[in-house]
């Protein structure tokens, strides 16, 4: 049985076919590795990313479905405790768009002194659009 310092001292691993093919197979599964390598960063740069977050939307009301008008909905990160607000307009609507699917969030609307029950949007509430009506007694 011959040793590899033996093939190694006779030339026959650096330069004999046993060499070549060592190279050549190296080659092979390099280039196929590299092939690999930048296809699975290809998505990454893609038209077909979905969107980064959530989308909640929604009313202020009043208890006979009026919008009310000047109401400012607080959205609070219930993770790092920051606040987003809305000033509701003429058609009593608000919009919070990309919102981190992976954070819970609370949600209350507040016009002269009155205020809406909290909402709780969840992290497991996995639908991408969330519609939430806040009611708000103006007496």
């Amino acid at each position: 049985m011959t040793s590899l310092n033996t093939l190694l001292s006779t030339g026959v691993m650096r330069n004999g076919p046993l060499a070549k093919g060592v190279h050549t197979s190296f080659r092979v599964v390099f280039a196929v590795l590299l092939l690999i390598g930048l296809g699975s960063t290809a998505n990454l740069y893609g038209k077909d990313k979905p969107a980064p977050g959530r989308l909640l939307t929604g009313k202020v009301l009043d208890k006979h479905d009026n919008p009310v008008v000047d109401a400012v909905v607080y959205l609070s990160n219930t993770r790092t405790h920051t606040v987003t607000t809305y000033i509701i307009g003429p058609d009593g609507t608000y919009r919070f768009p990309e919102l981190s699917p992976n954070v819970d969030y609370e949600l209350y609307a507040q016009y002269k002194g009155q205020k809406s029950d909290t909402k709780t949007v969840s992290q497991f509430d996995d639908r991408k659009q969330i519609n939430i009506v806040l009611r708000i007694n103006t007496k």
